[in-house]
């Protein structure tokens, strides 16, 4: 899995996170959520709950910092932006409210709808597919034709290419 997908998948698990226990503060929120991050991967691969206990802990290697990265700025952009992405969510889902769908669903579709509205260096449909693809996984497969609907209604009314990312 490449480390996009992962970045999205986390900052979904992120963004779910704050929608049930919205933190009082973004950058330790963060930081906590990046340290439980690699104690459990650290844990799933060396079988050790010993994690954070030794000052030898290495540090974060090239591939989680990459994750980060990435991750991060959709993170941010999405709650600074949650006004507008919740508004476009609401409108393109028809008969749906905010608060009826999933936490999950709802989660996904303000990743990619901040994503289709404000990262115009991600095609819409790549952004489509991610969200799709991780609705499936981390909810239902009736949330990926669900996810799919609206962010395809959405994109019907997007004025710049779909299969491509904008011009610098």
């Amino acid at each position: 899995m490449g480390i996009r997908r992962q970045g999205r998948e986390r900052a979904v698990q992120f963004l779910f996170q704050c929608d049930v226990n919205p933190p009082d503060e973004l950058d330790p929120a963060l930081d906590a959520f990046w340290v439980s991050q690699r104690k459990a991967f650290l844990e799933r691969e060396k079988g050790s709950a010993t994690w954070g206990e030794s000052p030898d802990e290495p540090d974060p290697d090239p591939e989680e910092t990459a994750l980060r990265m990435f991750a991060d700025p959709l993170i941010r952009g999405v709650l600074e932006k949650r006004p507008e992405v919740d508004e476009s969510i609401a409108k393109y889902a028809q008969n749906w409210s905010l608060n009826r769908m999933a936490g999950v669903d709802r989660n996904v579709l303000r990743l990619a709808v901040y994503e289709l509205l404000f990262r115009e260096d991600i095609p819409p449909v790549v952004t489509i597919n991610e969200a799709v693809d991780i609705a499936k996984r981390f909810s239902t497969d009736e949330s990926g034709k669900f996810v799919n609907g609206i962010l395809d209604r959405l994109k019907q009314d997007l004025l710049r290419p779909a299969r491509s990312a904008a011009e610098k």
